[in-house]
């Protein structure tokens, strides 16, 4: 990813390959310079906006216009960037705007950055420069990220612009390592790779780090994990990660994340059509474990816990099946009538694991089903769980820019979940598809211990975009909630 550093340097006087400005749009008239351009402005006798103009920049969000300097200034190239309405400019406009920018000028050494709001703009610029290219031969097509990116603020060594800066930088290494696991094909990160892949880069983070392997599985009884990865050649794997925090902790907060590393859905196989992105089902694992990171670099007062359970969801003679009845780590026997649906197996098992640790909070995100994808498209996640905690992970996903919305777990959900022969009916009797997203929700509840605040982040269609990219989010892995669950964390540190 792209290396951020601070200046506090007229952008008239400076040689980077680029300078870009942000430009206000206007509903009447021509748009307008944001604040950070006065004297790139002047160094163009005050002709910025009327030559960008007649390039067609109108401030649109996220709309980049680049402009020859022709020796105007030492920069080659001025790069203006939308950031919309000036009333409605907030730092998730600003985000998008730079991480477009980021994007746009892909392959340079060094861009300035003349953006308001600092750690928006740092945010946005690291995470929108993010290219997936370990595959692919290198070609003109695939532009390495800007190399290093510079921040114009009033005093570069200001603390509070470089604690800034500190936080950026931690949040996109931590997104740069998510989304590479999640892109990486289910050939090379099946659950023993993963969870080594994990396991290292966490080791190196701080944190301490236990690998329970399938023997380990099985003499502890988590039979949810054991029961998906019965069909596949690669094993499964349950990782927890832990941190500590020096002096006292405020609080303590269980995070969790789903890791099935392919889902082909078992014997109750998928249609062929958009298989290939069951690579990133483990994409909530891979989340959590990029917040770890964060969390280890932040360093906030309180005790953080994460368990992710890897399994890879193949069919096979030795597969689970419809049918089955399953004992799960907490001795609830579940009746499987779905082999697709083998999210909430793992997840039970974490669950009722880290509520062992008696977490203040606990905190569980999944791709887990095609019905949040209905409900609320590409871009919004849901959130179920306690009602307490709804309106706190909103807030935190909007802070961050990633949306999220309360659902309900009604009454109705339970009754569709009874089964004649076990505990619990993995999904609706009958295969009902009512309140398809609720119904992974309510069967989730049933693994929280009494006493613990606990919200689920169904994700699945946030966390992995199949064609477009958006402001500082790319195509492929997103990274999607990684920065909420920080930002959680950081709530939770500051206000118990």
């Amino acid at each position: 990813m792209s290396s951020l550093a601070l200046a506090d340097t007229n952008p008239a006087s400076l040689s980077t390959d680029a300078v870009v400005v942000g430009l206000y749009q206007s509903a009447a008239g021509a748009p307008t310079l944001a604040p950070g351009a006065v004297e790139l402005d002047a160094a163009f006798d005050h002709r910025l906006v009327d030559t960008l103009v007649l390039l067609g920049a109108t401030g649109a969000v996220g709309e980049v216009t680049r402009l020859a300097s022709l020796g105007t200034v030492p920069a080659p190239l001025v790069a203006a960037v939308g950031l919309g309405p000036a009333d409605a400019a907030d730092d998730e406009a600003v985000r998008r705007a730079a991480g477009a920018a980021a994007r746009a000028l892909a392959g340079s050494a060094t861009v300035a950055l003349a953006l308001p709001a600092l750690r928006p703009a740092a945010e946005g610029a690291a995470l929108g420069g993010y290219r997936f290219t370990r595959y692919r031969a290198a070609s003109g097509a695939d532009r390495a990220p800007v190399a290093k990116i510079v921040l114009l603020v009033p005093d570069a060594k200001d603390k509070a612009a470089r604690a800034e800066l500190k936080r950026a930088t931690a949040l996109a290494d931590a997104a740069t390592f998510t989304r590479d696991c999640v892109n990486t094909p289910g050939n090379d990160l099946h659950p023993p790779a993963f969870a080594d892949t994990v396991a290292k880069a966490a080791t190196k983070a701080g944190l301490a780090v236990e690998v329970l392997d399938e023997k380990a599985l099985r003499k502890g009884g988590y039979g949810g994990i054991l029961a998906v990865g019965l069909g596949s050649a690669k094993p499964p794997r349950l990782v927890r990660l832990a941190y500590s925090p020096r002096g006292k902790a405020t609080a303590k907060v269980a995070l969790v994340g789903k890791g099935i590393t392919f889902d082909t859905g078992g014997l109750s196989i998928k249609p062929p059509k958009g298989m290939w992105e069951m690579k990133s089902d483990m994409a909530g694992a891979a989340a959590v474990a990029g917040a770890m990171l964060a969390i280890a670099a932040l360093k906030p007062k309180v005790e953080v816990v994460a368990y992710l359970p890897m399994a890879e969801n193949m069919p096979s003679g030795s597969a689970y099946r419809p049918g089955d009845v399953v004992t799960m780590y907490s001795g609830t026997k579940v009746e499987v009538l779905n082999t697709d649906a083998e999210g909430r197996m793992v997840l039970a098992d974490a669950i009722a694991r880290a509520c062992e640790d008696d977490p203040d909070y606990l905190f569980e995100t999944s791709t887990l089903t095609g019905g949040q994808v209905t409900s609320l498209g590409n871009r919004i996640g849901g959130v179920m769980g306690s009602e307490s905690l709804h309106e706190r992970v909103r807030a935190a996903g909007e802070r961050v820019g990633e949306p999220m919305w309360p659902m309900p777990l009604p009454e109705e959900i339970a009754k569709l979940m009874t089964s004649d022969v076990a505990d619990l009916s993995q999904v609706a009797t009958g295969m009902d598809r009512s309140g398809h997203m609720l119904q992974g929700g309510y069967f989730l509840s049933r693994f929280v211990a009494d006493g613990v605040d606990w919200a689920h982040l169904d994700v699945a269609g946030p966390a992995y975009h199949e064609s477009e990219e958006y402001g500082y989010l790319p195509k492929g892995a997103t990274a999607v909630p990684l920065r909420t669950l920080v930002e959680l964390v950081g709530d939770v540190a500051e206000n118990g």
